[in-house]
């Protein structure tokens, strides 16, 4: 099976890629790295069997241009991660919001307007608090409470007016930063790359683009004190749950990951492999909170994710719910669904 293979990998230090060099070299499996930017990406592939991308939010050229190239790659027979119904809704909560509707998902209640007049209208009536969220952004970033009306209605005026910085560079969320610091010698690793990730920053920030012209909410669900990650990767499910950050109503990104399984509510297992299932994705992290009545309810979804926070589960279960105790890299897991090692 081996000769028949041949990858080729979108290297990203720092990304999948880095696990996915290290497995082909380690296994013996033939691989190439590549730049899908070249002009002529697709006659690069030929020859090649799959090509593995590790696309991300922070790259500009990648959520504008990466899903043209993939699905390319696709119509040319080539083998892809993440497959086109993998990630074209990534880094855009709207794009979720639609898919999860149309499969049936427990989402929470959300509301996206296009013209200005329907979103005041629907302001003017709205109860609060309600979430405000740009549709892009990690770790909780762009997202934030609207305690009442006219703090709504300022948002929608900016939204179809001047519009949102949609990145807010190395020093966003900065208090969360900090408290993920860690040990000395990693603060001292982190100061030594500070220069590199500020210009990195500098740049990123100027080539995004502002967000304007839509205004997305979703219903605040009070009382949760941790949401609860699912990351499914074919017939696998990983889980942990992540702290509401001190003084505030926010998980994402926190930081403070709790590998509990007493914690784990075994209903949004269920849920994950049931709208993974029909979203045909193959690997996705869900995550959830309970609404007011204790129900599941999913915030948002997203193919791309920290690989060390699911590495760090001590097990995982299948799609029976069976468990599976030991560390997965979900970085092999990929790769070897991909290959066809999985019996």
């Amino acid at each position: 099976m081996k000769d028949k293979i041949h990858i080729a990998i979108h290297h990203r230090s720092g990304s999948f890629s880095d696990r996915w060099l290290e497995y082909c070299q380690l296994h013996g499996i033939r691989h190439k790295i590549i730049n899908c930017y070249d002009n002529d990406i697709i006659e690069q592939l030929n020859g090649f069997t799959h090509l593995l991308w590790p696309i991300t939010h922070d790259v500009l050229a990648d959520i504008a241009h990466s899903r043209k190239i993939i699905a390319s790659a696709e119509q040319a027979g080539i083998i892809v991660f993440p497959d086109t119904v993998t990630c074209w809704h990534f880094d855009d909560k709207i794009a979720q919001k639609y898919l999860l509707e149309a499969l049936g998902a427990p989402l929470v209640p959300s509301y996206v307007f296009y013209q200005k007049e329907k979103a005041l209208e629907w302001a003017e009536q709205a109860t609060y608090p309600k979430v405000f969220k740009l549709k892009s952004g990690a770790g909780s970033a762009n997202v934030r409470l609207v305690k009442d009306k006219n703090e709504a209605i300022k948002l929608c005026q900016q939204a179809f007016g001047l519009g949102f910085v949609s990145y807010h560079g190395y020093f966003g969320d900065a208090k969360t930063k900090l408290r993920k610091i860690g040990t000395f010698p990693q603060f001292v690793g982190k100061l030594k790359r500070f220069p590199k990730y500020l210009l990195s920053s500098a740049i990123t920030k100027q080539q995004m683009p502002r967000e304007k012209d839509y205004v997305y909410f979703q219903e605040f669900m009070p009382g949760n004190q941790y949401d609860t990650r699912i990351t499914l990767v074919g017939n696998r499910a990983f889980g942990f749950t992540r702290d509401v950050r001190p003084n505030d109503f926010r998980a994402s990104g926190s930081g403070s990951i709790s590998y509990d399984l007493k914690r784990l509510d075994m209903e949004y297992v269920k849920i994950a492999f049931a709208v993974a299932e029909k979203m045909r994705s193959q690997s996705m992290a869900f995550d959830f909170i309970k609404d007011e009545n204790g129900k599941p309810k999913i915030v948002e979804v997203s193919y791309g994710y920290q690989p060390k926070a699911v590495y760090d589960c001590p097990g995982h279960w299948d799609q029976k719910l069976n468990w599976h105790e030991g560390h997965t890299h979900p970085e092999d897991a990929i790769l070897e669904d991909l290959l066809g090692t999985i019996k």
